[in-house]
């Protein structure tokens, strides 16, 4: 590894999954090279809507995740770590234990303290906006752009070109959204109607702050968007390369968001691109993106959206370099 370089390890704890990423990056020119990239389902967020803490299942599978990936930053040498806790520890009345375990496993396992930093929404915005624009101006799109991330228990919309304009996170994600409404398998059209409202109140909440119909282009982030994007593609398998910076015509987004809210858990499970811990959640995340690009065409007129695989996990890892 050049002296130039800084190994860093970055880790995302949302509300439904938990993500590191130890990278090399060149502090001079932002360039980010993977070491290695991984996912894990956790659900550390599941029933935090409805009870306001995080139960002792969720929190010990979410440790147990922490100490491996503490480990991992240590063998691969990782010289410094961020780890930043997304909604599920901004709701939860018992964060500060979660907290304590997080510190506790980085000090025993990578050799100093890591204490997780409970975000706010625009600071997850924003990071999310550094992770996932870094690669579209190569492409040749013009912004500005509109960044959407869709997580378990919140939606970020993040509005740019070259650093971040306008920003405001709300409370809508797959895990919140199939935990509030979606309890039929599949959803029932009352189902489907309910949690549509819900998603329309949040994309008016969020269009105060961020001005949607300033799009030039339309950026989707996270596991439920590179998912509908797998499903788009008809892809044999999960492809990260195939997925990362596609560009797809609204109407083939939609449908394909439409075709994976509709389908029964058994369907969705036999997809060979679905990850088995998004299959009772991915109607919520299809619901809330299709009526996402539908609203920004609407307003903005854009043609097509754009998945991204960067987001939030790459720009916390450029933001400790």
């Amino acid at each position: 590894m050049s002296e130039e370089l800084v190994r860093v390890g970055a880790v995302d704890c949302g509300t439904n999954s938990i993500r590191l990423l130890v990278a090399d990056i060149d502090p001079a020119t932002g360039t980010l090279v993977d070491v290695r990239r991984r996912m894990e389902i956790v659900r550390l967020g599941h029933g935090v809507d409805r009870t306001g803490v995080i139960s002792d299942e969720s929190m010990q599978r979410t440790l147990d995740m922490t100490r491996t990936y503490a480990a991992e930053c240590r063998q691969l040498g990782a010289s410094r770590v961020r780890f930043v806790a997304t909604s599920a520890s901004r709701d939860a009345r018992n964060a500060a234990t979660f907290v304590e375990g997080v510190r506790s496993a980085f000090h025993q396992l990578w050799g100093a303290d890591v204490v997780p930093e409970v975000v706010s929404g625009d600071e997850e915005a924003s990071l999310s906006f550094s992770g996932a624009t870094g690669g579209l101006a190569g492409l040749g799109v013009a912004g500005p752009y509109l960044v959407v991330d869709i997580g378990g228990g919140s939606t970020e919309f993040v509005l740019g070109t070259g650093h971040l304009e306008a920003a405001r996170s709300v409370d809508v994600g797959c895990v919140r959204m199939t935990e509030r409404h979606l309890h039929t398998d599949p959803p029932t059209s009352e189902e489907i109607a309910a949690a549509t409202a819900d998603v329309d109140r949040a994309i008016d909440e969020a269009a105060a702050t961020v001005p949607l119909s300033g799009a030039h282009a339309l950026v989707g982030l996270a596991g439920s968007v590179t998912t509908i994007t797998a499903h788009a593609l008809r892809l044999p398998r999960y492809d990260p390369e195939a997925i990362h910076l596609s560009q797809l015509p609204v109407e083939r987004l939609t449908q394909a968001c439409t075709e994976l809210l509709d389908m029964t858990r058994a369907e969705r499970r036999a997809l060979p691109y679905m990850h088995a811990g998004r299959v009772d959640v991915i109607g919520a995340g299809a619901l809330i993106w299709r009526r996402i690009i539908e609203r920004v065409s609407e307003v903005a007129g854009v043609a097509e959206a754009i998945t991204s695989e960067h987001d939030i996990l790459d720009g916390i890892a450029l933001s400790i370099a």
